[in-house]
């Protein structure tokens, strides 16, 4: 198993601040569905017992669309959207790439999914908000 880490990151004006604990070496997912490719998010997706909010709770909205599975999570300052529920992943969160400091990170690589078809892809993202995956 891989040693985890503590990452930290948030939104662009640090009111809604978050900590992760995963690896050093981190596999990102840049999705291409209409809501990501808007918002250049790119996914770090942890089990839920991996992600802390550490401030802002009070100061955060929500929006949801379609099924409204996932809880699109946006800091009410200045409106970054740093982590949300997915919906490939309703037991975890997906932490947005950018958001997220580089200090404690060895390595990363970015992998485009194929979100515009997303039935395809949902399933082999599943098992990443998993213990021990």
């Amino acid at each position: 198993m891989t040693d985890l880490v503590k990452h930290k990151g948030g939104c662009h004006c640090n009111t809604v601040t978050w900590e992760i604990l995963a690896p050093s070496e981190l596999h990102i997912d840049e999705c291409n569905c209409s809501v990501c490719i808007m918002k250049g998010f790119q996914h770090l997706i942890v089990p839920k017992s991996k992600f802390t909010l550490l401030t802002g709770k009070d100061n955060i909205a929500t929006y949801t669309f379609n099924t409204h599975i996932a809880k699109h999570y946006f800091c009410k300052t200045c409106g970054v959207q740093s982590y949300y529920i997915p919906r490939s992943n309703p037991d975890g969160y997906s932490i947005n790439f950018r958001c997220l400091d580089r200090t404690n990170i060895t390595k990363f690589e970015i992998e485009p999914i194929d979100g515009q078809n997303w039935e395809q892809v949902a399933g082999k993202l599943a098992h990443l908000s998993k213990e021990n995956e």
